[in-house]
């Protein structure tokens, strides 16, 4: 603790003593560890991933698109989230031009900031000790490591919750009851402004939220109702503002991404919202496959994280990601629980504040993880980087329960020490090739941890006991780390690489003579902000022959066919249907219209085979094209692969 103490010097003057600044340098050093991890050679060569670089870029080129987050520079349509995520990223690419470490760096500050903040926030809650712990594991946490080195929503969704946990502290630990409203309100908003981000994603925590409250505050019941009924109105407007403003919005603006109707309350329910959990068309997890499109795991067979059920937070998909610790929260919030109702049995008094702080990250962690497991809809392993914070502060706040617990409960820490290493062994084991040596490194300070805390020397079996749990995570975010670049469209950590070893192929099978290799980045040149050489000559070629159409071409295809043209040049290129293809964006209605106005002359490529996930179909622009378009000599801009085509009113 920081607290200062009165001390007396020889004359009887009374003098007070400094509070140590150790804590403060540890801060510092674990959020330097954080910065260097997350930010090491970010944009060597590397964008993210193309599909939100690409949006990046295209924001800076009005206001609409900033405010929308439209995904191409024409402001067709827009990324199939909503764009808070993408407002720092397009704000940096404003200021600094496009690059990758542009697009990637507020990614770094917004990691480096969360692991701060979880420290204030824990540090409100227990002490600052076990604040301190958390931070570090907070910031070795391998798929924040990850997820924080690339350019998805996720990073700063799990920055808005933390922020929204700080608040929620606060505001339990408040004596009086304005501040404690305030504050809560606070909160409300944070998780408002993370739906802004990745929608229902964020809601998730409001159940664990409100129940704390409910416990964990001094305030007369009718009170906390009231309270909890203000903070449910600030969380209606800071995450429907946006949504609401593009409805009524008088003027031209953007299909919403993802949606069947070109408005963002359909995303919210359909392809974003509920589909995510209960599935649907278009929105297969594991459970079920999108016909269009075949996403294989690094072990082979998983469609994006796994089959849903109870053990997917722990399979071979998801494991290495965020489980190394999950074990051992369990047993704490078990151990926590039954002293709970212990105490309640007896009458004893408990502080309400530590009480909400439990039921907070306990339901943050459980309600989570159980809809992250059972979800039917689209899961993938980077999603669990919201676990993160939890895991850390229940991790840090149990371990430092048991190091200082008496009688028979102080063998809890060794148990704890014993369960955590044999569960980073078992994932380890998965694939031994990579960094299989922590395997017994793990074991051998688990034997050492375990005998000298059963002999009594505490501080010993401590350090021993925190090496044998954080070595294999901390290698893992380490190695994730030193490979430089970013995940691309799949980011995670551990043997599949930074790319998560995921493989997207039209048709679910790879074209002729072509290997499963993963999907790092996109299409060629997509992954690195670069076009290719052919791009380049059909680029140049549609530039010199459009008779300055104000859309200088429209890809066919997917988002990501359109990414490497809009990221590397700066001429009007959209991508026709959305991130699947499968948008009405454009219309055939838009497209005849352009093309009659002189306002679009080329388009590359043909879609694949008129249907998006789900067998969404492209709204007629195939037979569209098909039946306006003809094919140009690829001679004329010297061959390639792509199918380049004129367009006639």
């Amino acid at each position: 603790m920081t607290a200062t103490a009165d001390v007396t010097t020889t004359a009887g003057e009374p003098i007070t003593a400094r509070p140590s600044r150790r804590p403060v340098w540890a801060l510092a050093a674990i959020c330097v560890v954080a910065g260097a991890l997350y930010g090491w050679a970010i944009g060597a060569g590397q964008v993210g991933n193309p599909y939100y670089a690409a949006a990046a870029k295209s924001m800076t080129t009005s206001f609409g698109n900033f405010l929308f987050g439209s995904f191409d520079p024409a402001g067709v349509v827009t990324v199939d989230k909503p764009p808070m995520s993408l407002w720092p990223q397009a704000a940096a690419v404003w200021i600094f031009g496009f690059h990758g470490w542009a697009v990637l760096l507020p990614q770094v500050a917004e990691g480096v900031a969360a692991v701060f903040l979880l420290h204030r926030t824990v540090r409100l809650w227990a002490d600052e000790n076990v604040a301190l712990l958390a931070a570090l594991i907070f910031a070795l946490t391998p798929i924040t490591v990850a997820i924080n080195r690339d350019n998805n929503p996720d990073t700063l969704l799990v920055l808005l919750l933390v922020a929204a946990a700080y608040a929620f502290t606060r505001s339990v630990k408040a004596a009086e009851s304005r501040p404690r409203t305030k504050w809560l309100l606070w909160c409300a908003f944070f998780i408002g402004c993370g739906f802004l981000t990745k929608m229902l994603q964020a809601w998730i925590v409001v159940p664990g939220f409100a129940l704390a409250y409910l416990v964990g505050t001094s305030a007369p019941v009718r009170r906390r109702i009231l309270d909890l009924l203000a903070a449910g109105g600030v969380l209606v407007v800071s995450s429907f503002w946006w949504v609401a403003l593009h409805a009524w919005w008088p003027g031209s603006k953007p299909y919403i991404g993802g949606s069947t109707d070109g408005g963002a309350w359909d995303l919210v329910i359909g392809y974003n919202g509920l589909g995510r959990v209960f599935g649907g068309s278009g929105n297969r997890g594991g459970g079920g496959q999108a016909p269009e499109m075949e996403f294989a795991g690094p072990r082979g067979g998983m469609m994006f994280g796994g089959q849903p059920g109870i053990t997917r937070m722990f399979d071979s998909s998801v494991g290495g990601q965020i489980s190394w610790l999950l074990p051992l929260c369990l047993l704490v919030l078990f151990v926590v629980a039954v002293a709970g109702v212990l105490r309640w049995r007896r009458g004893i008094p408990a502080d309400p504040a530590e009480r909400a702080g439990w039921f907070m990250w306990g339901g943050w962690l459980l309600v989570t993880a159980a809809v992250f497991s059972l979800a039917q809809g689209i899961f993938h392993p980077y999603y669990t980087t919201m676990l993160a914070p939890p895991v850390a502060a229940i991790s840090a706040a149990g371990l430092a329960m048991f190091w200082r617990a008496r009688s028979f409960v102080r063998f809890l820490l060794p148990l704890s020490v014993a369960i955590t290493a044999a569960w980073a062994i078992v994932v380890v084991s998965r694939d031994p090739s990579f960094h299989g040596w922590t395997r017994w490194v793990a074991l051998g300070a688990a034997a050492v941890a375990i005998a000298v805390l059963l002999a009594g020397l505490r501080r010993t079996g401590l350090a021993a006991a925190l090496v044998a749990v954080l070595l294999t995570p901390a290698v893992w975010s380490v190695a994730t780390a030193a490979t430089g670049g970013s995940g691309g469209v799949m980011p995670a950590a551990g043997p599949s690489g930074p790319a998560g070893g995921f493989e997207i192929f039209a048709g679910g099978q790879p074209p002729p003579g072509v290997g499963r290799q993963p999907m790092r980045g996109g299409p060629p040149g997509g992954g690195r902000g670069e076009l290719t050489d052919e791009q380049k000559r059909i680029l140049s070629y549609v530039e010199e022959n459009g008779g300055g159409a104000e859309i200088t071409l429209a890809v066919a295809g997917s988002a990501q066919m359109a990414s490497p043209y809009i990221m590397g040049s700066d001429e009007v290129v959209i991508g026709m249907g959305g991130f699947s293809g499968s948008d009405d964006a454009p219309s055939v209605g838009q497209l005849q219209s352009w093309v009659t106005e002189g306002r679009l002359k080329f388009v590359l490529g043909v879609e694949m085979g008129g249907r998006g996930p789900g067998g969404r179909t492209d709204n007629g622009r195939q037979e569209w094209i098909a039946a306006h378009c003809s094919t140009v000599d690829p001679n004329a801009y010297g061959g390639g692969s792509a199918q380049l085509l004129e367009c006639h009113a």
